[in-house]
């Protein structure tokens, strides 16, 4: 086999784990509202969401009205005085929740414009159960994310799983202009008339432009389609060049938790193939799981413990093997033969510097790789299924991997 890296593809992850800032977003009500606090004053905002038209207005009515209930307030207490008004009367208000590392919510109005503590309390007591609703969701979807990881290899397509369905062009098009309709005295007067008439030529024309744009689209859409279908239904048997795009595609649409970096070769006689896949490292994976306390509005962080950290760690790096083997054979159906082996970053002692950290290095034929059952691929351990190949490891039971010397690309 004469292998020579000189692919590599960076796949972006399709699901981010962490929390990050404005993580959350929900609306006490439609959507389309918001209100800010700013040196002029408290104003609400509404539009109509897709037109582009909005309107603003200054609420000291409301601000004046509710502020005289309880003598006088500053700017917080005003705002929330306003806000707490505006929330009885059953204003629609969107709101993004900011959700820190410890599970603490901090509150943004729909503009961005952060809450005060007491407009976050008028919110809490209106809101409550709305607001944990929501948090309820966030959290499943963060777990859910979470336990994704050592379950990766659940989604590997069956290895007679070749060829392209095409898809359809999805985007509508444009409709057709509504023309103004003369009134009777436009008869009377001309330049009225002659206004209509170019009004709705000028509609026509813009319509014209759109659909050819449209139909542009549509013809340049309908030739990638049939071009892919054409490269993975028959290229892919004989032409090199076919089996790379084509790996790379099916790589590139794989929902991909952490960013991976992958280089492949095939063999000169396109029956083997290589691939070197760099790992994220275990600082990488999530350390915790979340709930939600009864009756209050916040999340809670429980710690894993190191095993079950380890666990994962260990059965997302065999489960990213196993998606890309199950690529491999999927999609170019002349390769007899694979050879995946996975590393990642480390510090080596004796320099300070970065190295290269091989975990595992796997060699499996077409018919070892069908000997899997891929409709009960919940019941797989996928750490187990590297052992049914030709297998390079060096791992103890909890997880802690030891460097290994990778098959050679020889």
């Amino acid at each position: 086999m004469g292998f020579r890296f000189q692919r590599r593809i960076t796949l972006a992850p399709g699901i981010r784990l962490n929390l990050s800032k404005r993580g959350l977003g929900l609306s006490v009500g439609p959507r389309g509202a918001s209100l800010s606090v700013g040196p002029s004053g408290v104003h609400g905002h509404a539009g109509i969401p897709g037109t582009g038209l909005a309107y603003r207005q200054k609420l000291n009515t409301l601000n004046r009205r509710a502020s005289g209930a309880s003598g006088s307030a500053g700017p917080s207490n005003s705002a929330a005085a306003t806000l707490d008004v505006l929330l009885s009367q059953g204003e629609p208000l969107p709101v993004q929740l900011d959700i820190d590392a410890e599970g603490g919510i901090h509150y943004f109005h729909g503009d961005g414009t952060p809450m005060g503590d007491d407009e976050a309390r008028v919110l809490r007591r209106h809101a409550r159960e709305s607001l944990r609703e929501q948090l309820e969701q966030h959290c499943e979807r963060l777990n859910a994310d979470l336990d994704r990881l050592g379950r990766l290899h659940e989604e590997t397509p069956f290895p007679g799983k070749n060829g392209y369905a095409t898809q359809a062009f999805t985007d509508a098009p444009p409709p057709p202009p509504q023309k103004q309709q003369p009134a009777w005295w436009h008869s009377l007067w001309p330049p009225a008339k002659r206004r209509i008439k170019e009004e709705n030529r000028r509609r026509q024309a813009a319509f014209e432009e759109a659909y050819r744009d449209w139909e542009w689209c549509k013809a340049e859409h309908d030739a990638a389609e049939f071009a892919r279908h054409q490269r993975e239904s028959e290229d892919v048997w004989h032409d090199p060049d076919a089996m790379e795009q084509t790996l790379r595609e099916r790589l590139e649409e794989i929902d991909w938790p952490r960013e991976t970096a992958i280089d492949f070769d095939l063999g000169s006689d396109v029956s083997t193939i290589a691939v070197d896949i760099e790992l994220p490292g275990e600082d990488e994976m999530p350390d915790r799981y979340w709930a939600m306390p009864a009756k209050q509005v916040k999340l809670t962080p429980r710690k894993l413990s190191d095993t079950r950290q380890r666990k994962l760690y260990r059965d997302h790096v065999h489960g990213i093997a196993i998606r890309v083997l199950g690529a491999v054979f999927a999609r170019l159906p002349t390769v007899q033969e694979a050879r995946v082996s996975g590393y990642r970053q480390v510090t080596d002692p004796a320099t300070g510097g970065e190295r290269d950290q091989y975990l595992f290095s796997v060699k499996t034929t077409r018919t070892q790789w069908g000997k899997i059952h891929f409709d009960n691929l919940d019941q797989v351990d996928p750490v187990a299924a590297m052992e049914a190949f030709t297998l390079r490891r060096d791992m103890t039971k909890t997880g802690i991997f030891r460097d290994i010397e990778p098959f050679k690309l020889v």
